[in-house]
């Protein structure tokens, strides 16, 4: 007799995204000895121990002229939890990029979906390449999350369905939606992390203006955070050269 799971399940919205530093090795000091190799040989491991603050004018001239491999000398690793839209337009960035995420032929997935709270812009005016998002009204709102959370509980009521019956994880998951939350452990290097961010996130500095969607944004905004206490030498320079990467 096939079991019939019970429909008296609770599905949890979050409007959030959630990034954690995890690992790292990463500083200023790591960009300053993989420079001055080029220059001065095996003495450039001195500058492990001496005062990056010392050498500011040389990270901002290598991110000024664009000088990026001495950027690449340092690692952080993140661990993610956001909706798979999210991770989708991420894995579009995979030069110094590594990601391993959830697997959902290998667990059950847990019910936790994404709906956007009364920040998130909902309207979107123009023509493709040139348009803006401003603020939804009340109404739509409304119908965004009636209709975002009875889709979602139809789907996962759909999916338990098919696991009471038997039918294998990786075909069952299919029937459910880009707004669930999956969790993923992202590394990068400063190289890497500068390039996404130009492109992530929107910032007065920018030299070149970018148009991320909002919940991409949201990630890049926290990664960022986490960067300038480690680096923040480098922060500072790819913030007084425009935000553009090396």
């Amino acid at each position: 007799m096939t079991q019939t799971p019970d429909d008296d399940f609770k599905i949890d919205l979050r409007s959030d995204v959630t990034v954690e530093l995890v690992k790292h090795s990463a500083s200023d000091a790591d960009v300053l000895f993989a420079a001055r190799v080029s220059t001065v040989g095996e003495q450039s491991l001195d500058e492990l121990n001496k005062d990056p603050e010392r050498s500011k004018g040389l990270i901002n001239f290598l991110l000024r002229d664009r000088h990026g491999s001495p950027f690449e000398h340092n690692s952080m690793t993140f661990f993610i939890n956001a909706p798979i839209f999210v991770f989708r337009e991420f894995m579009r960035h995979r030069v110094g990029w590594s990601y391993n995420e959830e697997s959902g032929r290998y667990r059950e997935l847990q019910p936790v979906f994404y709906v956007p709270d009364e920040s998130r812009k909902l309207v979107q005016q123009g023509r493709p390449g040139k348009y803006v998002f401003v603020e939804g009204t009340p109404a739509q709102h409304e119908l965004v999350g009636r209709a975002m959370e009875d889709s979602y509980r139809q789907a996962y009521q759909t999916y338990r369905q098919m696991l009471a019956a038997g039918v294998a994880r990786e075909v069952a998951r299919s029937v459910l939606p880009v707004g669930l939350y999956s969790s993923m452990y992202a590394t990068c290097n400063a190289r890497s992390l500068m390039h996404f961010l130009g492109l992530r996130t929107q910032h007065e500095l920018a030299k070149v203006p970018s148009f991320p969607q909002r919940e991409i944004e949201m990630v890049g905004e926290k990664m960022e955070a986490e960067w300038a206490r480690l680096m923040p030498l480098t922060y500072a320079a790819f913030n007084a050269n425009g935000r553009v990467a090396p």
